[in-house]
């Protein structure tokens, strides 16, 4: 039967912030359906697709009816007929109708609604699981889990300048296992801040919001939450830092409001690498703004061979930005967002430029989300190797762990957890000794 594309249809839902967002349904010839919906981040990097919202009082201007709008008069017409099979066709038309590197004529929102959604209907009508369908005759691994414990910075009103203090369990054996670890640092991070004081409700991701005197402060928290929760710091469970240097610095500078410390792009370095020094870090992601491929090259020198050196605002899920990273020496990992370049291809290009470096490879969440779980299926049809959605809490991060448990299940016995094998050679051998 005929996999073309016979109907587009956009309708505005709700995020986990409760603010408008774009589904996207396409219907095929031979009566699948797939559907998608947009997430949006709070943290953006200025070079990433831009979200087409309504303005005006409606929705504290939040609204989508323009960007549903486009889909109906501009995007429909445009894919119909066309092969939902051909990712990279559709991909390439949509990109090509809205003319603009940022997706901002037509709206990133819009337009990655209907990539995914063009993807889940090509797997519908092929009658297998989207991760199944990317996968093809490819064996492919349950990625390693990347999840919060404390939320900060853009996501917790700037109580920490550290935007995600997250743990990674690479030694778990399994995802079910790995999400098993978290929830036991989880409840035992909950308990010691009730003790110490600094509790302050929950982040947009789900982890606990923090009122530290100091990064350090939570960094130390965050370890004694694992070894209280029977684990080894260091050894079993690792911390991993979001640390959205872009939201405190600029081309003059950064500023840890929380530390009181004005800093240049060295001594920013040099800050970040002690960190590394003294907590059990595994992983560090953002440790430099946007444009400043300098610092984030002087970090990755020095802890490259051990710590994994994501970049996110830096590469903005853009392979011309990842090539442009890996010349000047700066990640040795890419975190992979779709709506940040806003289609399917475009962001598997990226991961595709990336692991052609060694890096090691995220595909993640952002911090305004829904119960789309298309990302649980990419990071495991792509073999990603790693996952990140936020905390352990709130359902559009759990429907989304739980969509991974399922998979887990399906594989069955040809289920093989990334663990380790998910970063770059150096920081996986550090794992392996």
């Amino acid at each position: 039967m005929s996999h073309r594309i016979a109907a587009v249809h956009a309708r505005q839902l709700w995020d986990s912030r409760g603010r408008p967002t774009v589904e996207a349904e396409v219907r095929l010839e031979n009566g699948a359906v797939g559907r998608a919906i947009a997430p949006a981040g709070a943290s953006r990097g200025a070079h990433e697709a831009i979200d087409l919202r309504d303005g005006g009082a409606a929705f504290g201007g939040m609204g989508v009816a323009a960007a549903v709008a486009n889909v109906a008069r501009e995007i429909a017409p445009a894919l119909s007929g066309m092969d939902a099979r051909d990712q990279a066709g559709v991909d390439a038309a949509l990109a090509a109708l809205d003319g603009t590197p940022t997706k901002q004529r037509l709206g990133g929102n819009a337009v990655v609604a209907v990539s995914m959604a063009v993807l889940h209907a090509a797997a519908a009508g092929e009658g297998v699981p989207v991760w199944r369908w990317l996968a093809q005759d490819r064996r492919v691994r349950l990625p390693l889990p990347e999840i919060q414990i404390f939320g900060g910075g853009a996501h917790a009103g700037r109580r920490t300048d550290i935007q995600d203090f997250m743990i990674m369990a690479p030694h778990a054996g399994s995802f079910r296992r790995a999400l098993e670890v978290t929830d036991e640092v989880y409840r035992a991070a909950g308990r010691l801040m009730e003790e110490l004081g600094p509790l302050a409700g929950v982040a947009d991701e789900g982890g606990w919001w923090p009122n530290f005197a100091s990064n350090g402060q939570a960094l130390d928290v965050l370890t004694r939450a694992i070894d209280a929760a029977g684990h080894r710091a260091g050894e079993d469970v690792f911390i991993s830092l979001d640390i959205a240097a872009n939201e405190f610095g600029d081309g003059k500078g950064y500023r840890l409001a929380l530390d009181d410390r004005a800093m240049d792009g060295a001594a920013m370095a040099e800050t970040v690498i002690g960190w590394t020094r003294r907590y059990p870090i595994l992983s560090i992601e953002d440790p430099a703004s946007q444009d400043d491929l300098a610092t984030m090259a002087t970090v990755t020198g020095a802890i490259g061979d051990a710590v994994q050196v994501i970049g996110d605002d830096v590469l903005v899920t853009r392979a011309a930005r990842v090539e442009a990273a890996a010349a000047a020496g700066a990640c040795n990992a890419a975190l992979i967002k779709v709506n940040q370049i806003g289609t399917v291809t475009e962001a598997k290009a990226a991961l595709d430029a990336a692991r052609a470096h060694g890096w090691g490879t995220i595909v993640s969440a952002r911090s305004g989300e829904t119960e789309d779980v298309t990302i649980a299926h990419l990071a495991v049809g792509w073999d990603a190797g790693q996952f990140k959605v936020g905390s352990f809490t709130r359902s559009e991060r759990m429907a989304k762990w739980n969509e991974m448990l399922r998979i887990e299940e399906a594989m069955g016995q040809d289920a093989v957890f990334a663990g380790p094998s998910a970063f770059a050679a150096p920081v996986a051998a550090r794992l392996a000794r």
